[in-house]
């Protein structure tokens, strides 16, 4: 079984670590082995490869649909989304039947494109792991509390989405909610993290005190919580962190 991975980043390592034994992994990304633009070399690759999976965001349209879309043949596809594609819903579930409102357009566009080409479309909330997690930001002195009641969102650690990934080897193709069980509020997350580490948690603050990136800042004008119905049912899926609390335990 070969593997070739568009973008071989953060979320990409973990899937390719979690792949079970006998795989051969080429990639692009700089921890891969071919570069993005070596049109021939991506496209020998691509021709061996069993499954295919892109990690790469889209910018004004996907950029490996559009250089490579034609090489892809007819094996397994697999494309990292996000759940952003749903946009904001005020605290209400999402599922996979619900309908694209991102504020993100190329992103929904994107997603989109995958799932006409058949492909295993994994859409993933906010992701945390070794590395990248509230422990990390408390420790920089980088976590806030922002005062908005009501505010929720999903995430999912790292390593549950690579085993979703890998369950949905053997699965149809469709879009698939990799987030975990337990919506909460970046607050909750942050005081758990304070409390793990024996540190009190940072002051409540507006969103104009924080003084957010406007990424950071886009972040918090969605409100909404991901249900993960589907991958438990289709791909089988069982989450070893199911909430953050067994997440940043396991990290912390």
């Amino acid at each position: 079984m070969r593997l070739f991975v568009f973008g071989l980043g953060y979320t990409a390592k973990a899937i390719v670590d979690a792949l079970p034994e006998g795989w051969t992994v080429e990639a692009t990304g700089a921890a891969g082995t071919v570069a993005f633009d070596d049109d021939e070399g991506v496209r020998v690759a691509l021709a061996r490869a069993s499954h295919v999976l892109s990690s790469v965001p889209p910018s004004e349209g996907d950029p490996v649909l559009e250089r490579y879309g034609e090489a892809l043949g007819g094996g397994w596809l697999g494309y990292l989304s996000s759940t952003g594609v749903y946009g904001d819903t005020s605290g209400a579930w999402v599922d996979e039947s619900s309908s694209l409102n991102g504020r993100r357009r190329e992103r929904v566009a994107a997603d989109a494109a995958w799932l006409h080409r058949g492909a295993r479309v994994f859409r993933l909330p906010g992701i945390y792991g070794p590395g990248r997690s509230a422990l990390d930001r408390v420790r920089e002195g980088k976590a806030h509390r922002i005062d908005l009641p009501g505010q929720v969102f999903s995430r999912v650690h790292v390593e549950d989405i690579a085993r979703g990934v890998v369950c949905a080897f053997d699965a149809p193709p469709g879009a698939y909610n990799l987030a975990d069980d337990l919506p909460a509020s970046g607050n909750a997350v942050t005081e758990e993290a304070c409390r793990l580490l024996g540190i009190a948690p940072p002051p409540t603050q507006s969103l104009a005190e924080a003084k957010l990136s406007p990424q950071a800042a886009a972040f918090y004008g969605e409100n909404r919580r991901v249900a993960n119905g589907k991958a438990k049912r289709v791909l089988e899926w069982r989450l070893r962190y199911p909430t953050y609390r067994e997440g940043l335990a396991s990290l912390a």
